[in-house]
């Protein structure tokens, strides 16, 4: 049996890397992606406690936020597409529509 550190170190990792492709990148797909990424370290940690503790709520939660992904990603994948239909780029540092 794999212990809950190994999946908590996982999930941390994944987590981190998110972190560092939101940062760092400025393709509006690569952050999308480096998001995505973040919710699925968070599920892989609600479903490493939920098993750790033999409790099916952190697979409820898991649940919950793989719908707010999935409507995530619809919303998203649309507006990048009419970003970049309208630009036609996808940099975000090109892109100054919702600057003032």
């Amino acid at each position: 049996m794999v212990p809950l550190n190994a999946y908590l170190l996982v999930g941390a990792f994944l987590f981190i890397t998110g972190v560092v492709g939101v940062a760092t990148r400025r393709n509006a797909l690569v952050i999308f992606m480096s998001v995505e990424l973040m919710l699925n370290a968070v599920n892989l940690t609600f479903v490493a406690f939920s098993r750790f503790l033999g409790s099916l709520d952190g697979q409820a939660f898991v649940f919950f936020v793989m719908t707010v992904a999935a409507a995530e990603v619809a919303v998203g994948l649309a507006i990048i597409i009419a970003l970049f239909r309208n630009r036609e780029t996808v940099n975000v540092d090109e892109v100054s529509l919702l600057r003032g």
